[in-house]
């Protein structure tokens, strides 16, 4: 009989893993969001400064839904 069950240490590297990704992505946006509001700024045609503001704003979008899933996934199970 094979045992079908998940090592629960396994279960934990993959987590780790995860969470790992997670950050590192979190990261990536919220620098991505800083790099174009800087970018911004520099810009003195309209047209792309708009485009750096919208792009800017996906990415803090991006980083709010990664912040708020991590959020609710995070809380202790009782």
């Amino acid at each position: 009989m094979v045992n079908t069950s998940p090592n629960p240490e396994v279960q934990s590297m993959i987590a780790s893993k995860n969470l790992t990704i997670l950050e590192d992505q979190l990261n990536y946006e919220a620098l991505s969001a800083k790099k174009l509001n800087l970018y911004s700024s520099y810009c003195s045609d309209p047209n792309l400064k708009n485009v750096c503001e919208k792009a800017e704003q996906m990415h803090k979008r991006h980083f709010t839904a990664l912040y708020n899933y991590l959020e609710s996934h995070n809380k202790p199970q009782q």
